[in-house]
């Protein structure tokens, strides 16, 4: 066994959800860290990037094969502590965390990417690397097949001269960037949505629109109860943050989201419509106190990485409970398959529905 199979086997999804069939890394983690070393080794023992890392895979697989110093870029918070975590087991140090703006230098060789599903968060990320890196800089981006398509290189290909693709190896692949060609950051989406003025940050869920889901939910808002401080859990844009200051104008209201790019978007959204939302990078409601809040409204995520689960809708129940003063109410939009209602009585006590469609059920439920 090699010192990187060693690493890679330590490696925990701690705290993120996943029983034992869901691994800490990948094999395109492993393929990104090898192709790096056998084809770019002077780059990788310069200064490294790495952008999006799920759990600290390549961080800290690029520490261990030699980088003089790596720099990180995750918008999950749950990678953020995950990849703090792993580096603590593993005696490695904690890279630490900075901006997309500033995570790659002039200094920086090389750039390690899990390429992420979405074209506008690629291109976010290409062109934040392309504006600030030297004319030598290394750019490899890597995923599993599955998740990725010819846009990808063309995407990549406005922010490098020169775009590769590597053969593919246990189902996964590379992209090769080099050549960066400086162009200006990439902004924000904007459109007005049922009287809301959406500010989506690339990559963010559902973009400058109102999903479906979230359609649901809103169509419920004239059943809410009073409530002095309310939640948009899993925020998103902060559509429904909006509509809850909208509704209580002398409430205190929290968007808060696993996603930096969905909080800054709530942000922006907030401060588009006039309207005083406080906005928190959070692993659901951790930094929360318990029974501190009247009202908690959730459009539950189903996906961890590319893996479907129903584990986080479960754990956010679970922290809405705990955060919920008694008698205070969570509102839930959930896929009517997934048949959440049982777990909700469990979990926060007695639910009613307030509609239901062949896809969404509206459920509002009482804290014992």
């Amino acid at each position: 066994m090699t010192d990187l199979d060693a690493l890679l086997d330590a490696l925990s999804r701690e705290p993120d959800v996943g029983g034992a069939e869901l691994r800490a890394w990948d094999a395109a983690d492993r393929y990104l860290l090898e192709y790096a070393q056998a084809e770019f080794a002077g780059a990788l023992a310069g200064e490294v990037a790495v952008i999006d890392d799920t759990h600290g895979a390549l961080a800290l697989g690029a520490a261990l094969l030699g980088a003089a110093a790596v720099r990180v870029h995750q918008d999950s918070v749950v990678g953020q502590r995950a990849l703090a975590a792993n580096a603590a087991r593993a005696g490695l140090a904690d890279p630490g965390q900075h901006p997309l703006a500033a995570v790659v230098t002039n200094a920086t060789t090389l750039v390690l990417l899990r390429m992420p599903r979405s074209l506008e968060r690629l291109d976010a990320v290409a062109r934040a690397v392309a504006a600030n890196a030297g004319p030598g800089v290394v750019l490899l981006a890597g995923n599993r097949i599955k998740h990725m398509t010819p846009t990808q290189n063309e995407v990549l290909a406005q922010s490098f001269g020169r775009v590769d693709v590597t053969l593919a190896q246990a189902k996964s692949r590379i992209i090769v960037g080099r050549e960066p060609i400086a162009r200006v950051a990439a902004e924000p989406h904007r459109a007005r949505v049922e009287g809301v003025e959406v500010v989506a940050v690339p990559g963010v869920f559902a973009g400058a629109r109102l999903d479906i889901g979230t359609r649901a939910l809103l169509a419920t808002f004239d059943s809410l109860p009073p409530f002095e401080r309310a939640i948009d859990l899993a925020c998103g844009t902060g559509i429904v943050a909006v509509a809850l200051a909208r509704r209580e104008p002398g409430a205190r209201i929290l968007a808060t989201d696993v996603s930096a790019v969905a909080v800054e978007s709530a942000r922006l959204t907030a401060e588009a419509s006039g309207v005083g939302v406080e906005t928190r990078h959070d692993d659901g409601l951790s930094a929360e106190p318990a029974a501190s809040a009247d009202l908690i409204v959730l459009n539950p995520p189903f996906h961890s990485g590319a893996a479907v689960t129903t584990e986080i809708a479960h754990r956010l129940f679970a922290d809405a409970a705990r955060v919920l003063r008694p008698g205070g109410e969570l509102r839930v939009v959930w896929n009517s398959h997934l048949a959440y209602r049982p777990v909700l009585e469990r979990l926060v006590g007695p639910t009613r529905q307030l509609s239901r469609t062949s896809k969404f059920t509206v459920t509002a439920s009482h804290r014992r």
